[in-house]
């Protein structure tokens, strides 16, 4: 089963009183961040929706645009038109809103997941004591419902719930993955950032702790000895290393990623492995 994901970008943002997608939390965007954790979580195609002639800060390489096509009708417009956009490339889309700067790549692989074990129409966590359907799974055909459905008036989440195969995951569940309970065990990947009080609290927490590693001639006369530290960012996590990202060193996160995205958003748990390019890296 392919999945994708699908960030939603337009909202009016009328509590903040600008726009979410391009403030900033250690380093990057919170449209860059969000749209860089949900790719790393799957293999498939990343879209962001945004509205009508929105301009939107960088993306990550890879990402697409896609233009919700009504404006002012509520976040399922806006589901609707990102499963339409990923549709033909992918059964199953992670959706989330662009204000989530704790998500974590554990909570949309174990949302994911869901998909699979349950055979649903979408998984819809209930997180932290509220139901979370802009940080959910949906099966990408439930687009023609979702538009279907607005248009006879039905803009509230909750009415999509009456109409599809809904499988609901608590807290206890979602902690039952053992990697997301490490990493992010109060369930931090759904708190989104509403008001600039929210943002003043989000600017205030440290980065995600993360281990750095050094390997082969980046090692050094004392070999290779793991750091931790705290990093938000592939560069940062290369300044906590001793090093600088050029064109002669690649990183691997976790042993599988491997870039030298200087903006590439780490969480809490990652370990980065520094080595040589001209070394085959």
């Amino acid at each position: 089963m392919t999945d994708a994901g699908v960030v939603l970008a337009g909202g009016r943002s009328s509590r903040m009183g600008r726009a979410k997608a391009e403030l900033e939390w250690h380093g990057s965007t919170f449209l860059y961040r969000t749209c860089a954790v949900v790719g790393r979580a799957l293999d498939g195609p990343v879209v962001v929706v945004a509205a009508p002639g929105q301009r939107l800060p960088d993306l990550p390489a890879g990402v697409t645009v896609t233009e919700d096509p009504v404006e002012g009708l509520g976040p399922m417009q806006g589901v609707a038109a990102g499963l339409a956009a990923v549709a033909d490339r992918a059964e199953v889309a992670f959706v989330c809103s662009t204000d989530l700067p704790f998500l974590h790549p554990a909570f949309v692989r174990r949302v994911l997941r869901g998909m699979a074990d349950t055979g649903a129409d979408m998984v819809l966590p209930v997180a932290r004591g509220f139901r979370q359907p802009l940080a959910a799974a949906y099966r990408t055909s439930l687009s023609a419902l979702i538009t279907k459905l607005i248009g006879e008036g039905d803009l509230r989440p909750g009415m999509l719930f009456k109409h599809c195969t809904v499988e609901q995951l608590d807290d206890a569940q979602l902690l039952a993955d053992s990697a997301l309970a490490r990493c992010d065990p109060e369930l931090e990947s759904v708190v989104n950032v509403n008001t600039p009080e929210d943002y003043e609290k989000a600017r205030d927490r440290a980065a995600p702790e993360i281990t750095v590693e050094r390997f082969g001639a980046l090692a050094g006369k004392d070999g290779h000895r793991p750091r931790t530290g705290r990093a938000a960012t592939l560069g940062e996590a290369a300044g906590l290393a001793g090093l600088e990202l050029d064109r002669h060193i690649v990183a691997a996160v976790n042993g599988d990623q491997v870039t030298r995205d200087p903006l590439l958003p780490l969480a809490t748990g990652d370990v980065v492995a520094f080595l040589s390019a001209d070394a085959g890296g």
